[in-house]
């Protein structure tokens, strides 16, 4: 099992994302989420940890796999990831500053740009959740905190949740 969690809230073609105030990928936007609690299931975590960082009540999100990784051929990590849905009209103006970071609404084109180097790792599995109906295991290898290889290995809905 997996200790943490990530979420993408999507309005329309912008997604909340929260610049880091802390380690890890202090200073990059990224989603929102963290630690699972004992006996929490991925699914109450990220619903509780979006609460926690934004105020937003979502009803329902979306599993759409694992995010892993290698450090240094000595430490391995991973989180179970999530992308909620608000209506185009939901008011949530933005910027707004919190414990975590700076809380933005950011559209999916600048996420994606390719001289975007503020958005964390998200070019390699963003764009992949938002547009895939599948799940996938998102699988990174650093060396020396470069992406050294990244794989995508799709998975059955039971395989990410266990």
């Amino acid at each position: 099992m997996l200790h943490y969690t990530i979420g993408f809230i999507r309005r329309g073609d912008e997604i909340l994302l929260l610049n880091r105030e802390k380690s890890s990928w202090m200073g990059s936007w990224n989603g929102v989420g963290g630690k699972l609690d004992k006996g929490e299931s991925p699914e109450a975590c990220i619903l509780r940890e979006t609460y926690e960082e934004t105020g937003i009540v979502l009803e329902e999100i979306q599993f759409k796999g694992l995010v892993t990784w290698n450090v240094d051929n000595s430490y391995t990590g991973g989180m179970y990831a999530f992308v909620g849905e608000v209506p185009e009209s939901y008011p949530y103006p933005t910027p707004i500053k919190t414990a975590e970071g700076i809380l933005d609404w950011k559209k999916v084109d600048w996420i994606f740009h390719p001289e975007n180097t503020g958005v964390a790792n998200l070019s390699y599995f963003l764009s992949e959740m938002l547009q895939n109906e599948n799940v996938y295991e998102h699988h990174f290898t650093y060396q020396n905190s470069d992406v050294i290889n990244f794989e995508r290995k799709k998975l059955s809905l039971l395989e990410g949740v266990n």
